[in-house]
């Protein structure tokens, strides 16, 4: 009985492709299911917050000239990543990114762990000619960065347009976007606002041009804050960190 019963589900291909997403589509609701019926399927990691206007300029630069074609943001829960990237990725760490920036080649190291990992003045060098700090280096250099204004006449609809995506910018976020961007790049002003709505931003001058505010400025103040959020001692395997 068996075997004529597959005998003619065999010799009718309209049956079998019927009986086929049938059992795909079974196959597909045991593994999408569940997840709308638990709250939330991110972890919450203390110390996440939204990219500062800065930060998020800085980001957009960095998706435009393709940095993620050779750069991956995470690292892989394997010995060998974390014992030479630092705490594997957390899902929390990607919760404000769109579109994330995991990727699958590295050409160049992970940059997950990035931030404060080297100073500001190896950023400049790095990203002017990278062979002046790395010799090996195939990535090839970016000087315009520095002689190029940032453009952020914008930020504010940036910033309401990723509240639709979700990400949790405030009314007075938005209202000051400006002012923070111009505060996150000048040590002389008053910069309580902006670290009071964005923990841990650096606050300094990044391109060594404080005359203008730059690409570079907002592309190193990005890499900067990579990784720099969560404090990973909270968290198992912590004794791999760097």
């Amino acid at each position: 009985m068996s075997k004529f019963n597959h005998a003619i589900i065999e010799k009718n291909s309209i049956l079998l492709l019927v009986l086929s997403l049938v059992v795909v589509a079974i196959g597909g609701l045991v593994e999408i299911v569940p997840t709308f019926l638990i709250k939330t399927t991110i972890e919450d990691v203390k110390g996440m917050r939204p990219y500062s206007p800065l930060e998020l300029k800085g980001r957009d630069i960095y998706i435009r000239e393709g940095c993620y074609l050779c750069h991956s943001q995470m690292v892989r829960s394997l010995r060998s990543e974390v014992e030479r990237y630092g705490h594997y990725s957390l899902a929390a760490e990607s919760m404000y990114d769109h579109p994330f920036q995991w990727g699958s080649k590295r050409t160049g190291p992970d940059l997950a762990r990035v931030g404060g990992k080297y100073s500001d003045e190896w950023h400049r060098l790095h990203m002017e000619n990278p062979r002046q700090v790395v010799p090996e280096s195939v990535m090839p250099g970016y000087p315009f960065l520095a002689r190029t204004p940032l453009d952020y006449r914008h930020i504010e609809d940036d910033m309401k347009a990723l509240i639709v995506t979700g990400v949790p910018y405030t009314d007075e976020e938005v209202a000051n976007a400006k002012a923070d961007l111009e505060a996150q790049v000048n040590p002389d002003a008053d910069t309580e606002g902006l670290t009071k709505r964005y923990p841990k931003a650096v606050v300094r001058d990044f391109d060594g041009d404080p005359k203008k505010i730059s690409e570079l400025d907002a592309l190193v103040a990005y890499l900067q804050m990579l990784g720099t959020l969560v404090d990973f001692n909270a968290y198992d395997g912590a004794d791999f960190n760097q």
